[in-house]
């Protein structure tokens, strides 16, 4: 009579070897886990076999079939695999991190999973541990692990979002910025923040790329980070541009005519695009350092702000005066043109033109003009044939040039 009276271990996950004890099993044909074979086993005496559990779940009799009939059976559970903790709990939405999963009855593992995705690649070191290396995702999962006796519980497991670019990487510290920032994991973004300050705003447009408005912050280099549902991602840089800032002038007046070689001393003139006199650009400009600009005034009039214009913003206005009378400008004739026999009334408008002594067509003189202001003048063409340039002096220089057509 073939029986049993102990199985050792009596609770086990599938692809255990357990050791069978009783008697009569010489000749057994069968060792049996509820209705499934064992996937082996080995007679070592009478007395002893030796059986792997075969794949199954829950409670079920362990049976040994042998010439003299069929044993007793005696109760085996299948152990549920169990994870206690995992290092690390987040990594990157790009996957590719080493997680240790520690726990008990992962012998056999078939799968590892971080939510409905299998692990890029697992490694069962024993029983109590696997390795397994995260597949991308995003936001937060269970990771659990399955074996032929069942799924284990879930350890959670967040995916933060990764940052690889920003464009641009720099902006002035008024903030107004409008940064495109690339990487992964930004589906559900709840925050973008600048050097710790939330974006004045932000766009989520796709999971790999978000638009953010830069907020105000203080000159330097500020971390830009993104957080989503899993955490918060790693940094990149973004340097805020301080504001220029015009501290004096030498010289601060000089003739109408322009052409006067001004040094601008101050702070933040790195990469200054503009120099403006008033509203007129300055003739040319060199930036020589951080610190000092030397500009060449262009023709003016009065007294006007000369500011510096940087990628940080436009600075304050230092007084520059214009010394004499300034050189005329014309800016439109009405109308621009008349009969070659001349005699039409030209009003001509512009600037500078108190003190006009001349108003020529062509270099031919007006054949009478008058001064109505410093900004018009009313002339009588004299007679000509084709297009030509109308100029008015004065005192200061003599004006740009406008065409009128005889016709």
């Amino acid at each position: 009579m073939t029986t049993i009276s102990l199985v050792q271990p009596s609770t086990a996950p599938a692809g255990t070897q357990v050791t069978i004890v009783g008697s009569g099993f010489t000749g057994a044909t069968a060792v049996k886990f509820g209705a499934t074979n064992a996937t082996s086993f080995s007679v070592l005496s009478d007395n002893v076999i030796t059986a792997v559990v075969p794949p199954g779940s829950g409670s079920v009799l362990v049976t040994v079939v042998a010439p003299s009939g069929t044993s007793n059976g005696v109760s085996f559970a299948y152990t549920v695999p169990v994870i206690t903790v995992i290092n690390p709990t987040s990594g990157p939405a790009t996957g590719g991190t080493s997680v240790t999963i520690i726990g008990t009855g992962f012998t056999g593992a078939t799968a590892v999973k971080f939510g409905a995705t299998n692990a890029t690649s697992f490694t069962v070191l024993s029983d109590n541990v696997i390795t397994a290396v995260s597949p991308p995702g995003t936001g937060t999962v269970q990771v659990t692990v399955v074996t032929p006796s069942g799924t284990s519980n879930g350890a959670t497991y967040n995916y933060v979002p990764t940052l690889t670019s920003l464009s641009p990487a720099s902006g002035p510290a008024a903030g107004g910025t409008v940064v495109t920032l690339t990487g992964t994991g930004f589906t559900g973004a709840t925050a973008v923040t600048f050097g710790g300050t939330p974006a004045t705003s932000f766009t989520v447009n796709s999971d790999t790329q978000i638009t953010a408005t830069a907020p105000a912050h203080a000159a330097g280099t500020a971390a830009v980070t993104v957080t989503g549902p899993g955490g918060t991602s790693n940094s990149l840089p973004f340097t805020y541009i301080p504001v220029p800032v015009v501290i004096a002038l030498a010289p601060a007046s000089g003739p109408a005519a322009g052409g006067t070689s001004v040094t601008i001393i101050g702070t933040g003139f790195t990469g200054a695009t503009a120099v403006k006199f008033g509203a007129t650009n300055a003739t040319s400009f060199t930036v020589l350092s951080d610190n000092v600009i030397t500009a060449v005034s262009p023709p003016g009039a009065g007294t006007v702000l000369v500011t510096v214009v940087t990628p940080g913003g436009t600075s304050n206005g230092a007084a520059y005066s214009y010394t004499g009378t300034p050189v005329p400008t014309l800016t439109s004739l009405t109308p621009t043109s008349g009969p070659a026999a001349g005699g039409t009334v030209v009003t001509l408008t512009g600037t500078g033109f108190t003190g006009a002594t001349a108003v020529t067509f062509g270099g031919t003189p007006a054949t009478s003009f008058t001064v109505d202001s410093a900004t018009q003048i009313t002339a009588t063409a004299p007679a000509g044939t084709g297009t030509v340039q109308v100029q008015v002096t004065t005192p200061g220089g003599t004006s740009n040039t406008l065409a009128y057509t005889y016709v």
